[in-house]
């Protein structure tokens, strides 16, 4: 009968630690769907930033913008022609 008791109350033992164990993981996993959520909307952002950043510097960098910024606040003017040397390789 000893024996018998013993095992039981092993038996329920492993069973209470194996369902702690069940609600301990299933905590943990949905702690990290969350971050994981979060993590892809700040990738989203982040993506989304880096499209408009690559716009903005296309813009920007096309001639029509330069030049005239480069006259009107450097004051830089397009050199005369015959300072103008053209080198061949």
């Amino acid at each position: 009968m000893n024996k018998q008791l013993i095992s039981i109350l092993l038996a329920l033992a492993f069973a209470i630690f194996s369902a702690l164990g069940v609600v301990y993981t299933r905590h943990e996993s949905r702690q990290h769907a969350v971050a994981l959520g979060q993590l892809e909307t700040q990738r989203d952002a982040f993506i989304t930033e880096w499209s408009r950043l690559q716009l903005e510097q296309a813009v920007l960098a096309d001639a029509g913008t330069v030049e005239p910024k480069a006259r009107d606040a450097l004051g830089m003017k397009s050199p005369d022609k015959t300072v103008i040397l053209v080198v061949n390789p």
